[in-house]
């Protein structure tokens, strides 16, 4: 079930603009940077990467977060509770949205992250989606989506 979600949301995403083979594959290049970082907990170069007026959207709907907050709130995940991430199976797309509200330069990345947890050990699986508008060689947006509930249920907690 929840491959097929994933595989909605990335088609209706690349059905729902306009595309054309003009996008940018630098951007792509710009994303895997930003993974990297990611994995390499290397927060002095997501702040290189992510534009003063970044915004983050989701996994949930109300959920939004800045630049500053984006970087210290990874800071913090590390410092207290990711021992490491991987993004396996990490696939990027570029996409040209030509017009409307977010008319760009998109990456859409379809990954399988592995987080292992410190103390505990435990690892999760999160099959994750999430996309970013570029602008001026910097993230300017970004929307993901991922399960937080399957996470839970991973790491033992039940909601029954």
């Amino acid at each position: 079930m929840k491959k097929i979600i994933l595989i909605i949301t990335g088609t209706l995403l690349v059905i729902s603009c306009s595309c054309n083979q003009k996008a940018d594959n630098n951007n792509t290049a710009l994303i895997e940077k930003y993974v990297q970082s990611v994995e390499n907990m290397d927060f002095d170069a997501m702040d290189l990467i992510l534009d003063e007026n970044y915004k983050g959207y989701g996994p949930s709907i109300n959920d939004s977060i800045n630049k500053e907050q984006t970087v210290s709130n990874w800071k913090f995940n590390v410092e207290n509770l990711y021992k490491t991430i991987k993004y396996n199976k990490s696939r990027n797309a570029p996409i040209l949205i030509e017009d409307g509200e977010n008319q760009g330069d998109w990456v859409a990345n379809w990954a399988e992250l592995e987080i292992t947890f410190k103390g505990s050990g435990e690892s999760v699986t999160i099959w994750a989606n999430t996309n970013y508008l570029i602008k001026n060689g910097k993230i300017l947006k970004s929307y993901s989506f991922y399960n937080e509930a399957d996470v839970l249920e991973q790491l033992g907690f039940s909601y029954y």
